[in-house]
Parts: structure tokens; sequence; C-alpha cells
């Protein structure tokens, strides 16, 4: 039923909590988990060059990639346990653009994702991921907050 699960992640505690989500359904239906992080670009390289010399900005982004390498480690893979069938993918850009493009390209049979449930004025200024990618998807979207948060009619 669920071949391909694209578990996105962006390393809160919400996105770990869905993970285990995404593990149980790919060792339920002995699917492939792709791993998508999405580094938001908010300033344009070229006007971060206006700030950075060129070897510095190149310094910044091998330290990024470093700290993404060692969160992508710590907070899943060593935590698949003995389910091995995963695949890590980092891109940069807008991040429901992305992972609509990769649920695309990898055929995903579900998205899993957490949620923050930000409501009220947070939500009319930082926007949804979740909500977009739901709008979007070409497949079905599982997402999953974090227990013990309390929904607050606004």
């Amino acid at each position: 039923m669920f071949e391909n699960i694209l578990f996105c992640t962006d390393f809160s505690e919400n996105a770990q909590w869905a993970f285990t989500y995404a593990i149980s359904l790919a060792k339920t239906f002995k699917s492939k988990i792709f791993i998508l992080h999405v580094i938001a670009e908010p300033v344009h390289p070229e006007q971060l060059s206006a700030f950075l010399p060129p070897e510095k900005l190149k310094e910044l982004k091998v330290y990024w990639q470093k700290e993404i390498d060692r969160q992508l480690e710590i907070q899943y893979l060593s935590k698949r346990g003995r389910f091995k069938s995963v695949e890590v993918i980092v891109k940069e850009g807008e991040p429901f653009v992305e992972i609509i493009r990769t649920a695309r390209k990898e055929s995903a049979s579900i998205i899993v994702m957490g949620t923050h449930g930000r409501t009220g004025l947070n939500h009319v200024l930082f926007g949804s991921t979740a909500e977009r990618v739901v709008r979007k998807s070409p497949c079905p979207v599982l997402t999953v907050r974090l227990p013990g948060k309390l929904f607050r009619m606004p």
C-alpha cells in the first residue's frame, strides 16, 4: 500500500515525533523511507555575498552541511533500528515546493511530516508548510502533532 514514504524534517521535536509514525508505517508495509530536509533560503545568495566574502560563504555552507548530516544521524538514522531501507535527501529552496517535487520524483505513496499547529497571527506571519503540502500534494499526507499540545480556540 505505501511503497515509498517521504518523511520531511525540520529537526523539530514535532518532526522527531512524526518519524515514529513513518518508521512504523515503513515496517508494517515494508516500505522505503526517503528522509527529506529542505534548507530554506531566506536570503538570496547574491545579497548575502554583500556581507560575506565568497570563501566565508563556502565555509558556512560546508559547516551547515556537516551540521545537517550530524542531526540526520543523531535524530533519525541512529533510531531506525534494524530498518535499513532509508535514503536521505537534502535540498535547498522553498520547503513546500521541494517537498512536492520530491514526492513526485520518488513516487511517494504518502508524505509524513510534523506540524507545529500554529494559529492566529503566527499562522498569518509564518504560514504553514504542512498546510501547503496538504493542498498541493500528489499523494496522501499524514501530519502529526506533538502529543500534549492543546488546541485553543481563537
